[in-house]
């Protein structure tokens, strides 16, 4: 596999990545989330005997970096809305972790 392939494939496993979370699928992200760790030792595999980045595979490593970039954010925009719902629903608004508190050791 070149390393275009398999930059494409990380692409595309990046887009259903940010389809499953969407969806709140976990199956389909646990599937697009192997595919794109696949995707990403296929790049790191693939030399094709040219240790420079032409200027598409630079254009599709950007685009791929972006991807995960918005898979993190939407990832850490979940987490801060669970974090809120749970607040509301406990009544107190202690720090989400303190291993102080959480061992009894404060």
């Amino acid at each position: 596999m070149t390393r275009h392939d398999a930059l494409i494939r990380v692409i595309e496993a990046l887009h259903a990545e940010i389809a499953a979370l969407k969806a709140n699928d976990v199956a389909a992200l646990e599937r697009a989330t192997r595919d794109k760790l696949i995707g990403i030792e296929a790049v790191g595999a693939a030399n094709d005997d040219n240790p420079a980045l032409s200027g598409e595979l630079k254009a599709l490593a950007e685009e791929a970096h972006r991807l995960n970039e918005s898979c993190r954010i939407y990832v850490n925009l979940m987490a801060a809305n669970v974090r809120r719902r749970l607040t509301a629903l406990t009544g107190n608004d202690l720090p989400s972790y303190r291993p102080a508190i959480a061992g009894g050791y404060g």
